[in-house]
């Protein structure tokens, strides 16, 4: 299993990024425990052009300077005062592009997994949505600004390949309000896996 590299992350075409980061290994080490899941669902968010990016029209906040930083930091910020929501940021520095991970299904520390969600078991394994992916693998916004290249959460790619029939696009979730950017393909989603059209 190789932990991808930046030369993944600083690549222009975010929307490309997204689609094949299905299949690809999120791993998590936290106070000894270490925990994985497959990527079965992600969202791209194309920059200041998007308007349903936290960064259209180049808004620069606190909570969105985080996307200006070269492709390869985390990106994670509350929805709702309450889910944790990690985003991979991507491109080059001063390019605010991200990918949402939506949904993954567990693989190694399931028992870690399923005590962080209170938890007993978990339908074929699937963290579905993206705050209880969050939450299964330990992810929190104090993550934010760090980078996939260390160890405590980085990505992998195991050679994995995602069947494409099942690989489908679709338009993003929660979005409506960026208008006809809501209906953008830009959704990305292994629907053998998740169960999901």
């Amino acid at each position: 299993m190789e932990k991808l590299g930046v030369e993944f992350y600083q690549r222009q075409d975010t929307v490309q990024l997204a689609r094949e980061l299905i299949g690809k290994i999120i791993v998590t080490r936290f106070d000894s425990f270490t925990t994985s899941a497959r990527i079965v669902e992600t969202e791209a968010y194309n920059g200041i052009k998007d308007r349903a990016s936290h960064a259209f029209g180049g808004r620069h906040t606190n909570r969105t300077r985080i996307m200006y930083l070269p492709g390869g930091t985390i990106y994670v910020y509350l929805c709702y005062g309450i889910h944790h929501l990690f985003n991979v940021v991507t491109n080059v520095a001063d390019e605010p592009h991200a990918v949402l991970i939506r949904s993954a299904v567990g693989m190694k520390g399931m028992d870690t997994i399923l005590n962080r969600l209170g938890k007993s078991s978990l339908k074929h394994d699937l963290l579905k949505g993206p705050g209880v992916v969050s939450k299964g693998l330990g992810i929190t916004i104090a993550a934010t600004g760090t980078s996939l290249l260390d160890n405590q959460i980085a990505l992998h790619d195991d050679g994995y390949e995602v069947n494409t029939a099942s690989l489908i696009a679709t338009p993003r979730i929660g979005v409506d309000y960026a208008g006809e950017d809501a209906l953008l393909p830009y959704r990305f989603v292994n629907s053998t896996t998740i169960g999901l059209k």
